[in-house]
């Protein structure tokens, strides 16, 4: 006699399959929540929890947990949730007041209970959570996606900015240091190897204004800047930045920028800037530091603007300094001198090398300036 199949669909298994489903579909939600592609549902339902739970707690001590808590939740809640969403916690957070209010008794008959004031301390509470919610409602992103979004951004910048590697015998860094300790700058730096990896090409620009107000436009130039550079000859680059600048209509459209345009295999270069600070040469048989300086007027003043290059050769010993003038101009001193004192402090490191130096030279030089500070370091092997 034949023995039937067993039976996959008992009970337990119909049990475990949904209890998989409904654990599949939280996770899900919770993460398009943290995401900010999905419904609050999440937070509104726990958030609507807390206030029954801090109801019970005021009545059951009220010393301990005072009526005024109940705007915690509320607070909370206008800055996860939508607008529509927070209307409904605001109600369940009123009748919470009611019912505190008829359990504790009158105010006037003793105290930690619930008075006018409470009431006025929980509607400012909402009324504040409220603002925050429409304002995230107007700007798009969701309080959780919003630091996501900024940091994101703040690492593009820095990848953008990341130098290529040279073949042995050269030696690149950079540092950057935004004004105030903020994450933004309006420094940055894009490079690429052109040529067949032959040329080193780097631009250094310095967009007008500083820190945060800054970043935005810094991070749409940046993108702009490292698509253009190496699809444009050498000479082309900094017309076709200035162009772009000019299109974007800014109120503060203009920026300073230098171009370095490097044979890898010569040492020979070419520096052509628009406006920039010139850059400072280490010439290792001397001991002396020359300043280059190309001629250009600023990116986005102006159309036709012609930029005039300057050359160079970076012999073995020999360093190239490219920095913006957040590094050496200050209040209190020239430019000149501001000039003077970098390249004193980096004299300090002729014997050891120059591996490291880029960041400490910014330490040495302009460490409490409240303005956006970059320094690019090449130089060659001796």
């Amino acid at each position: 006699m034949a023995r039937s199949a067993p039976r996959t669909d008992t009970y337990a298994a119909r049990y475990r399959k949904a209890v998989h489903r409904a654990r599949v579909g939280l996770r899900k939600s919770a993460v398009d929540y943290f995401r900010g592609d999905g419904s609050d549902w999440i937070a509104l339902a726990g958030l609507f929890l807390t206030i029954p739970a801090i109801m019970l707690a005021t009545i059951a001590t009220p010393v301990w947990c005072a009526p005024e808590a109940l705007v915690l939740p509320i607070v909370a809640g206008g800055l996860v949730l939508r607008p529509a969403s927070l209307l409904g916690l605001y109600a369940a957070a009123a009748a919470a007041l009611i019912v505190e209010s008829a359990a504790l008794g009158p105010y006037t008959e003793g105290a930690a209970r619930v008075t006018p004031g409470t009431v006025l301390v929980v509607a400012a509470g909402g009324l504040f959570g409220l603002l925050i919610a429409q304002f995230r409602a107007r700007v798009g992103v969701p309080w959780r996606r919003g630091g996501t979004m900024l940091f994101d951004l703040r690492e593009r910048i820095r990848a953008q900015s990341a130098l290529p590697p040279l073949p042995r015998g050269w030696h690149r860094e950079m540092a950057l240091r935004p004004a105030g300790g903020q994450s933004f700058s309006g420094d940055f730096v894009v490079a690429a190897r052109t040529n067949g990896g032959r040329t080193l090409e780097a631009v250094l620009t310095d967009v007008s204004g500083k820190g945060m107000d800054a970043g935005s436009r810094a991070l749409l130039l940046s993108g702009a800047f490292g698509g253009l550079l190496g699809s444009l000859p050498p000479h082309g680059f900094l017309p076709a930045a200035n162009g772009y600048l000019l299109r974007q209509d800014w109120d503060e459209g203009f920026a300073t920028s230098i171009h370095l345009v490097l044979d890898l295999e010569s040492g020979d270069y070419e520096l052509l800037s628009a406006d920039h600070l010139p850059a400072l040469q280490l010439h290792a048989g001397s001991g002396r530091w020359e300043e280059k300086a190309g001629d250009g007027p600023l990116l986005g003043v102006y159309d036709g603007a012609e930029f005039h290059p300057v050359k160079g050769t970076l012999r073995p010993g020999d360093v190239l300094m490219l920095f913006t003038d957040g590094l050496v101009e200050a209040a209190d001193r020239d430019l000149s001198e501001g000039i003077d004192r970098l390249s004193g402090e980096a004299d300090r490191y002729v014997t050891a090398g120059f591996r490291g130096a880029a960041w400490h030279l910014i330490e040495a030089c302009a460490k409490d300036v409240n303005d956006d500070r970059a320094l690019l370091l090449i130089s060659r092997d001796a």
